[in-house]
């Protein structure tokens, strides 16, 4: 009996255990699945928000080019309409010789006596940059005298240093690494929280991309260039694609700066715009790491980075273009470039378009001017300008050669923007970045090809948001560092920074700057990021419904309002062009169908959006249209609001749509432009206040939910 029971007892236990076991393996299965679904749906978010950011980064590059190639293809006359026009996108001469101190005169912009402030004495002191930091983290802000004078001073400097700087870690020197802050100051208080302010024991690297997008950009640059006047040999500062007059009009920065210094606020955006032209372009550490805000291409060179004019290039975005004397030695009054097809989505140089087509720029065919001339003769008719006005139509070869940048401006050209605007990818190779509309991707060859040339071991770079704050890839060659925490929406990712010592290893310290966000679980930050995702990207379907509309009428053969779930991705993905996984979202996007088939008319209805603006037949194109474009109206808005008031008259409201019209080749009568500004103009003074008229297109959630 005895024995008997014993045996009966270690069964009994035995199938304990197994249970036991079986329940373990259920239980991390389905935490694998749970955890894999939601992966899928984080990275579905991702790349949602990736794709609508380079789509408009895209759409600024195309605007800004077809507006160069406008005003290319004319000469200077009296009428209004052509001073409008060359106004936009013009870029003023910046003599480095005159006296900017007198220019600026920041010595007589008067401190009210109830400026409370901080102030600033020269030249600055540890203590004073310190003192900085904490003046900002309490929400105080610093006076356009001293905004001036810091970024004359910073200027100065900048002028002395190098295109590339060269640190070392000796004497057992950690440096730190940052890469995007975009104007997200939480970040940079974070970092220097947990990582010390900088000083002579503490040197940092900062690799671009400073403003934009975030609401404290001006008082990140001015921390920074604090502490670069304070340690110049321990504070370093890349330039980013960011740091770009052009980019600024989109992204935030310009109009940041106009509404906090009202009154000397294009005085202090016209010296950012020489500050941003003098910041170096890399950063090499003890010879074996590079660092760059972007990345590379084949044709990379330190040694031709090493020697450009770099502060020639005030906007990367803008291809470099040289008026040459004619054979008399005369300037042909009014004449311009034409001998390069402005309209591309790119501002990579013909010599790097198309693959293996590496032709010279002055080697373009006669046919390929006359079709730009023939498009910009149209666009020139339907924006208004007189007929008096003369168009060179069309130039000879020897005329190209005349009005060309030379070889050696354009291959310099190229070398900046392939390193502020490139991304890495995982195929080998080297194509030109037709997602983000500038620079190339490279692959590992690349990587591996520039970084042996130059003996180095490791590329640090910026440019790209990462979930994790940083991410390896190219066989761990290239790191990539993003500092902005919740870049997108709170909770989308964490920032990170890196430090090294003379060993060069990385040592990474990531954060999220939101205190709520830490508070949540995996699964509710994952939920709240992929609502806002969702809910951008339904503005996106929103706005493009008109083309939606009529390409799903055609794949709807039967004539019934409905088409297959199959058609109904691909066809979405015609039209919007961004790369997403239709099918994965089509949950989200349409959660009701009959047999498989989508009634799309219905599914309109579901988007669950609405426009402020009541709509009428007539208008519903125009509406649809300006929301579409809302961001290209705005930089052209600032860019023809020349005084900054905000304000812009009815004229130049219709003159703003007329461009832009040509530019989308959209015919929109003149009456319903009238119709459309008396409309928005609220309080009936014959002007259109800019942000009303972003507000009038804002797409209001019907059901948040």
């Amino acid at each position: 009996m005895g024995c008997g029971s014993s045996t009966t007892t270690v069964d009994y236990s035995l199938k304990k255990s197994e249970r036991a076991m079986k329940a373990a393996i259920l239980i991390q299965r389905w935490y694998r699945r749970y955890t894999a679904h939601l992966e899928v749906r984080r990275r579905c978010t991702w790349t949602i928000f990736q794709s609508i950011e380079y789509s408009g980064e895209q759409d600024q590059i195309k605007l800004y080019n077809f507006f160069s190639s406008l005003m290319d293809h004319f000469t200077p006359s009296n009428t209004k309409e052509r001073d409008l026009i060359t106004s936009i996108f013009s870029e003023k001469e910046i003599n480095e010789e005159m006296e900017l101190e007198k220019y600026y005169d920041f010595e007589n912009i008067h401190l009210s006596e109830g400026y409370k402030g901080p102030h600033l004495c020269f030249p600055l002191t540890a203590s004073h940059a310190a003192a900085l930091v904490e003046a900002f983290r309490h929400k105080q802000h610093l006076h356009a005298r001293y905004v001036l004078q810091l970024l004359l001073e910073t200027w100065k400097l900048l002028k002395l240093m190098p295109n590339i700087n060269r640190v070392s870690t000796c004497y057992n020197k950690e440096i730190t690494v940052c890469g995007d802050l975009h104007g997200k100051l939480d970040d940079l208080l974070l970092i220097f929280y947990k990582n010390g302010l900088p000083s002579v024991e503490k040197p940092y690297i900062f690799n671009g991309d400073y403003v934009d997008r975030g609401k404290d950009s001006i008082e990140i640059l001015m921390i920074l260039f604090a502490f670069l006047l304070v340690y110049p040999n321990q504070v370093h500062l890349n330039r980013g694609n960011h740091e770009d007059y052009i980019v600024n009009l989109r992204y935030g920065f310009t109009k940041e700066v106009m509404q906090k210094y009202k009154v000397h606020g294009k005085k202090i955006l016209r010296l950012l715009q020489i500050v941003f032209s003098w910041l170096p372009l890399a950063t090499i550490i003890d010879q074996k790491i590079l660092i760059i805000h972007g990345g590379i291409s084949r044709s990379t060179d330190l040694d031709v980075i090493a020697t450009i004019d770099r502060h020639k290039y005030v906007s990367a975005v803008k291809q470099p273009k040289r008026r040459k004397t004619t054979r008399q030695g005369q300037r042909q009054p009014g004449e311009c470039c034409c001998g390069i097809n402005r309209n591309d989505s790119s501002p990579v140089p013909s010599t790097y378009r198309s693959g293996s087509d590496s032709r010279p720029l002055n080697s373009i065919s006669k046919g390929v001017r006359l079709s730009v001339d023939k498009e910009l003769e149209r666009c020139r008719k339907q924006v208004g300008l007189s007929d008096d006005t003369r168009v060179s139509l069309l130039l000879s070869e020897s005329d190209t050669e005349q009005y060309e940048a030379s070889e050696l401006e354009n291959a310099e050209w190229k070398q900046v923007v392939d390193i502020l605007w490139s991304d890495p990818v995982n195929q080998e190779g080297c194509i030109p970045n037709v997602v983000r509309g500038g620079g190339c991707y490279f692959g590992p060859d690349v990587t591996k090809e520039v970084l042996e040339k130059h003996n180095f071991q490791l590329l640090i770079r910026s440019h790209e948001c990462k979930q994790d704050g940083y991410e390896f890839c190219h066989n761990r060659k290239v790191l990539t560092i993003f500092s902005a925490s919740n870049y997108y929406e709170e909770g989308s990712n964490r920032g990170a920074y890196v430090r090294m010592g003379p060993d060069l290893i990385p040592h990474f310290v990531q954060y999220q700057s939101s205190k709520t966000t830490r508070k949540l679980t995996m699964r509710q930050r994952v939920s709240r990021v992929e609502r806002s995702a969702i809910r951008d990207l339904r503005e996106q379907l929103f706005a493009h419904r008109c083309d939606l509309l009529r390409a799903f009428e055609q794949c709807d053969k039967t004539k019934k309002g409905k088409i297959s779930l199959n058609d109904w991705a691909n066809t979405v993905e015609s039209v919007m062009q961004l790369g997403l996984p239709w099918r994965i979202l089509r949950s989200q996007l349409v959660p009701n169908t009959t047999d498989g088939h989508i009634d799309y008319q219905a599914w309109f209805e579901h988007l669950a959006i609405e426009q402020p603006i009541k709509e009428t037949p007539q208008s519903s194109s125009l509406l649809e249209t300006l929301y579409r474009n809302r961001s290209n109206l705005e930089t052209i808005f600032r860019l023809i609001d020349s005084d900054s008031s905000g304000l812009i008259s009815f004229e130049e409201f219709r003159q703003t749509w007329k461009l832009l019209s040509s530019h989308l080749n959209t015919e929109i009568s003149d009456q319903a432009i009238s119709d459309l500004a008396r409309s928005i103009d609220f309080n009936k003074d014959g002007n259109i206040d800019i942000n009303e008229f972003m507000e009038a297109f804002r797409l209001v959630d019907r059901n948040p939910s």
